[in-house]
């Protein structure tokens, strides 16, 4: 018998189609280059879809935006993105100027491509990023459009001068006081009061955060509508268009790649062009004020008279971080007018001791140290001014004197404090805290504080009590006894921040004994006192505990929401958006 075999048809295998995308850049904004970034856009959607072995993946285009960097290049990441999901697998670019300028970024953008099997085509060059010598005519061609960046840079910059030796400025710039009507700058009268009334406050001996508070109490905003900042002042106050007069080139881009500027400290000429618009500050005055900010820049902190310095404010450093020593007082309970000073390193008096170990220092063993190294019975502040240039505090027990005349003296110290603090009726009170908490039944749970906060509203202890949650959980809070609104503080947070603050990995109630007195806490702020005199305060905010909604609870809330929300609410609401549009203007939303 025969044997007979059907023999099936197959069909032939159709290629994937590549998934294929264009990219397309203009870095200035004017209509002709509006114009060409649009025929690149139509360009690249006909090339790609006549093409039926391509797959049109879409048209990538950064509008007006340098090639020298991609960090602001939008359009651009989103395409690198889409490449990495697999979205493309060819990307079609006019050439390389058009894709970067930047030759670092150029070759490490193609090269990551390379990695994930996208290719690159640079049509002006010919240039695949797929074969072999791609990526060496590349490097050669990229820096020749790196090069060629720098020059149109450097052409840029030669017509800007010429335009400055004119008197022409570089652009309308935005300047507070005035407002650009054709060519010529022109006062605006409201805002030119305020230029004036902040010079006047300023050599009236006001800083510039102090004519922050008044201009925000006086309800004035800034050129954009804004916060009146101290930082707008002080530029306010260093501008001398406000004389009449324009200076040009104060600022210069050193490097057209980069794109970062500096200002102009002597390295690049400057054009000074006299009469060029209406002054509203004399120039006498301009003048005056910058003699006083530079006499006060000289100053440092002594030049602000708002804020409390002494003789040695600015002067103790800590060898350990480099920052300054700052005075923090206390005040004694058996005469309230005594104020018990220390000088703490900054560092540790705002983060602690884990960011710093500087030791502390009683103002009064620093004034006998010094008394000591210039020779003095009693301390003397007008001769520590005259030969002290700074003092360093090294290790627990040296102080390290530099003086104006240039030679360095070493001192041994040994603190006093704990003797100078520890009063008897400081010890009898400690006494006291220690048997309360002896006598509490409870003390293994959570009687390391009882005693020890205090509330900053109306001086009473805080006590401990517990709270048992929804989900069977317990957590114990401390609150004022009196209940007088204070905030309350969970044990576990005081926990933390006495570790936090004695620089410690595990709470140890017998390191907080030794070294603190009490803890006061008022408006999430807990101010830890210590027996040699100073404080430090931490911050603190204690969440609710949330729990997850349930599906059923979710679905009823749903259905309350549609039953409320109805076609009449929505119209109501839409009227009310609408009023508030048309009564607010552009700030509507802003207001409150």
């Amino acid at each position: 018998m025969r044997k007979i075999s059907k023999i099936e048809t197959t069909l032939p295998a159709v290629a994937a189609k590549k998934k294929v995308a264009g990219y397309a850049r203009i870095s200035m904004e004017s209509e002709r280059m509006h114009h060409s970034l649009s025929a690149q856009i139509s360009y690249y959607n006909a090339l790609i879809q006549k093409k039926p072995e391509w797959e049109f993946a879409g048209v990538y285009a950064d509008d007006g935006i340098s090639g020298t960097g991609i960090a602001k290049r939008s359009e651009f990441l989103r395409m690198i993105s889409d490449c990495e999901t697999g979205k493309i697998d060819i990307i079609l670019t006019k050439s390389i100027q058009r894709f970067a300028r930047n030759t670092v970024d150029l070759l490490e953008t193609v090269r990551h491509l390379k990695d994930i099997g996208v290719e690159v085509r640079f049509e002006k060059e010919n240039i695949n990023s797929m074969s072999g010598d791609g990526e060496l005519m590349l490097s050669i061609l990229a820096s020749f459009a790196q090069e060629e960046s720098r020059s149109i840079s450097e052409n840029v910059k030669w017509g800007t001068r010429k335009r400055f030796e004119q008197g022409i400025p570089n652009g309308r710039f935005q300047i507070y006081g005035y407002r650009w009507e054709g060519d010529h700058l022109v006062v605006e009268p409201e805002e030119a009061k305020i230029v004036k009334m902040i010079f006047d406050d300023f050599l009236n001996g006001l800083s510039a955060e102090s004519t922050e508070k008044k201009l925000e109490q006086m309800g004035v905003k800034s050129y954009k509508g804004q916060h009146f900042g101290n930082t707008s002042i002080r530029q306010i106050l260093s501008n001398v268009t406000y004389t009449g007069n324009l200076l040009f080139q104060k600022e210069y881009v050193s490097d057209p790649i980069t794109g970062k500027s500096k200002i102009n400290r002597g390295e690049m000429p400057q054009y000074w062009v006299e009469n060029t618009h209406e002054a509203i500050i004399p120039l006498e005055t301009y003048k005056t004020v910058q003699a006083e900010r530079q006499r006060r820049r000289e100053l440092g902190v002594f030049a602000n008279w708002s804020i409390n310095t002494s003789c040695f404010t600015s002067k103790i450093k800590c060898s350990i971080c480099g920052k300054s020593y700052r005075r923090s007082g206390k005040r004694q309970r058996k005469d309230p007018n005594e104020v018990y000073y220390i000088w703490i390193c900054r560092t540790k008096s705002d983060k602690g001791a884990k960011f710093c170990s500087a030791k502390s220092i009683p103002e009064k063993k620093l004034k006998a140290v010094c008394a000591e190294v210039l020779g003095l019975k009693v301390f003397d502040e007008t001769v520590f001014t005259e030969k002290i240039q700074q003092i360093m505090v090294i290790g627990a027990d040296t102080l390290e004197f530099h003086f104006k005349d240039g030679t360095i003296q070493q001192r041994k110290w040994v603190s006093t404090a704990k003797t100078d603090w520890w009063t008897d009726e400081r010890r009898k009170e400690w006494g006291e805290r220690h048997k309360n908490k002896a006598r509490n039944p409870n003390r293994a749970f959570y009687n390391e504080f009882t005693g020890f906060i205090k509330c900053g509203n109306c001086g009473e202890n805080y006590r401990s009590q517990g709270t048992t949650y929804a989900d069977g959980t317990k957590e114990r809070y401390w609150r004022c006894c009196k209940s007088c609104g204070n905030t309350g503080v969970k044990h576990s947070t005081m926990q933390k921040l006495v570790c936090d603050v004695l620089g410690i990995e595990e709470f140890s109630e017998d390191q907080m004994d030794a070294v603190m007195e009490k803890a006061t806490v008022k408006d999430g702020t807990v101010t830890f006192c210590f027996f040699d005199g100073h404080t430090e305060n931490r911050n603190y905010e204690e969440k609710k505990k949330g729990f997850p909604h349930t599906e059923e609870y979710k679905e009823y809330m749903r259905q309350v929401t549609k039953s409320r929300w109805t076609p009449e609410a929505r119209q109501e609401m839409s009227k009310k958006v609408k009023q508030l549009r048309k009564e607010r203007g552009n700030q509507w939303r802003k207001e409150k």
